[in-house]
């Protein structure tokens, strides 16, 4: 399994002291979050094309670097990187070919449904008010979706106004930003 394999790792990584190189603060150095996507591709592409080390900055990732409603866990987590954490400046940063484009509840249905779950569990999450497409539906122009988050950020009501909040979307393969405004 490949949990046990981490694992093994770890304690090895632990007993070695690995992890002395990656000793910082919960304080981003650069006063710097970024919001971007899950995406294997950019694990270690994203910081690199960045300039980031560890410590610089909060990283924060989901499918697609969306914030999809005012009250959802990426603009918490952006809320307490402002105010608890000092963070000045969010970068939301998009990139090419992401999977969450085009993505919709109707491809994962199927899905959901040969893996166990079952017609009457999916009817009544949409009987409590939960609209399953809506939720798992991705985005269809890039560009669109990172000014669509850029200005939910920006112009939430608990976000202040003097803190800066610019979009990108970034190259899978090359790592080259480009500013969407």
């Amino acid at each position: 399994m490949m949990i046990d394999d981490i694992i093994s790792h770890n304690k090895t990584f632990v007993a070695t002291k690995g992890y002395e190189q990656y000793v910082t603060s919960k304080y981003p150095d650069k006063k710097l979050a970024v919001l971007s996507c899950m995406d294997t591709r950019l694990t270690e592409l994203l910081p690199a094309a960045l300039g980031l080390k560890n410590g610089d900055a909060k990283l924060i990732k989901n499918a697609g670097g969306l914030v999809i409603s005012p009250f959802d866990s990426a603009m918490r987590s952006l809320l307490v990187a402002v105010y608890e954490l000092g963070v000045v400046e969010i970068m939301v940063v998009a990139h090419t070919t992401c999977g969450a484009c085009h993505m919709s509840f109707s491809e994962f249905e199927h899905h959901m449904v040969e893996r166990g779950i079952s017609e009457a569990t999916l009817e009544t999450i949409r009987r409590s008010g939960i609209d399953l497409d809506q939720w798992l539906e991705g985005f269809h122009d890039t560009e669109e979706s990172v000014r669509r988050t850029v200005d939910t950020v920006s112009h939430h009501p608990l976000m202040p106004r003097d803190v800066v909040v610019r979009g990108f979307i970034i190259d899978s393969v090359t790592g080259s930003l480009q500013e969407i405004r």
